[in-house]
């Protein structure tokens, strides 16, 4: 027999109702200045930032149970990204909705940090100094903003 403490499984929701659910999280990525107006001109190396970060946190967002283990494979029905600037931080939104047994706030927070990470991915040539390195860009303030489901 195995003990509880060594026991991996995934949480059964086969008893839950299942219903309309709703997630929003959001997050930000600390740039240069001059990092973030090269953006908003659309003139980096790899081409439009936010189009291509906006696909990337949709796509990330529809395989959470791929990435984060013992998550549901749940059908979404609707996912968003978006995007607010200022001058020296990008601030990204993702908001998951789904009728089903379980709630979406995984699928927003993969959704939102990947967005991020593209966005880093994208200008990291923007960012780095002379020894290689990232001074100034990081990733922060990921959360779970709301979290709905209808009764």
């Amino acid at each position: 027999m195995t003990s509880r403490e060594n026991l991996v499984e995934m949480v059964d929701v086969s008893g839950k109702k299942i219903v309309h659910r709703f997630a929003e999280a959001r997050g930000e990525v600390i740039l240069r200045p001059e990092t973030v107006a090269e953006i908003r001109k659309g003139t980096t190396k790899k081409g439009n930032v936010i189009a291509v970060s906006e696909i990337a946190g949709i796509m990330a967002a529809k395989k959470t149970s791929e990435i984060i283990p013992l998550c549901h494979q749940v059908p979404l029905s609707s996912v968003q990204i978006s995007f607010d600037f200022d001058e020296d931080r990008i601030h990204s939104c993702c908001r998951v909705a789904a009728t089903y047994a379980t709630g979406v706030e995984m699928e927003a927070l993969v959704g939102v940090t990947t967005a991020l990470l593209s966005v880093w991915d994208m200008v990291k040539y923007l960012e780095k100094d002379e020894n290689g390195q990232y001074p100034t860009a990081r990733i922060e303030n990921v959360r779970v903003t709301i979290k709905k489901k209808d009764d």
